[in-house]
């Protein structure tokens, strides 16, 4: 864990490299090993086709990050992960904030272990 969900409208697509803003994004996590084991980042994407933004009069778009993991972790990991990582969701859709209508958000989910299941040799790895 963690898991990272990046929403973002279609109309986005042909200005940025959503790729390019996963690696960074997995970087975040990779660059604070002690909190995050590297074997268990996972990020994506998911284009949206079907959504309606304010009055649907402008051309608006959304990115909007769900962070997903196990709880444990001090508030002030979480508060400084966060902090990095809209930064970096902010740096990269800088431009095409400028040129355009386009809102970003970010939010985080923590859950408990029960209720939960995994089964992953990535880990091994790393170690």
């Amino acid at each position: 864990m963690p898991h990272i969900i990046v929403e973002y409208t279609e109309n986005l697509k042909a200005e940025t490299d959503i790729r390019s803003l996963l690696k960074k994004i997995n970087n975040v996590f990779i660059g604070r090993p002690h909190t995050f084991p590297v074997g268990g980042v996972r990020s994506r994407a998911i284009e949206l086709h079907d959504y309606i933004v304010a009055d649907d009069t402008e051309d608006d778009a959304f990115v909007h990050v769900t962070v997903k993991m196990g709880g444990g972790r001090s508030e002030d990991d979480k508060k400084d992960t966060c902090e990095a990582l809209f930064t970096v969701v902010s740096d990269h859709f800088n431009d095409v904030f400028e040129k355009r209508y386009l809102a970003l958000s970010l939010e985080l989910f923590e859950f408990s272990e029960a209720g939960t299941y995994k089964k992953n040799n990535i880990h091994k790895r790393y170690k």
